[in-house]
């Protein structure tokens, strides 16, 4: 089944972003994602949070994966939300 993960970064963290990107990224590419980004400001001059889309067997196991990404571990998000996701387009 498929999961979104919407998190928002505290205030003022570009720098831990930027510092723990490679460990989220590798993090990213053990598991089965079918898309990921970075949210952006509204001039899209920063990165404000992040939205993942994973497989995962429920909604438990979306929110280990949440839980344990390096983002999550390092202190980056001041809020993390995970729901399950229903793909309609393209179908």
């Amino acid at each position: 089944m498929l999961f979104v993960i919407i998190a928002k970064d505290h205030a003022d963290s570009t720098e831990l972003r930027a510092n723990t990107r490679p460990n989220h990224l590798e993090y990213l590419g053990g598991h089965e994602v079918h898309y990921a980004g970075p949210m952006l400001s509204d001039d899209q001059d920063q990165p404000i949070g992040s939205i993942v889309v994973i497989e995962a067997a429920d909604l438990t196991a979306a929110r280990d994966f949440a839980a344990n990404d390096p983002y999550t571990v390092a202190g980056l998000f001041a809020e993390v939300s995970v729901h399950p996701f229903k793909q309609v387009i393209p179908g």
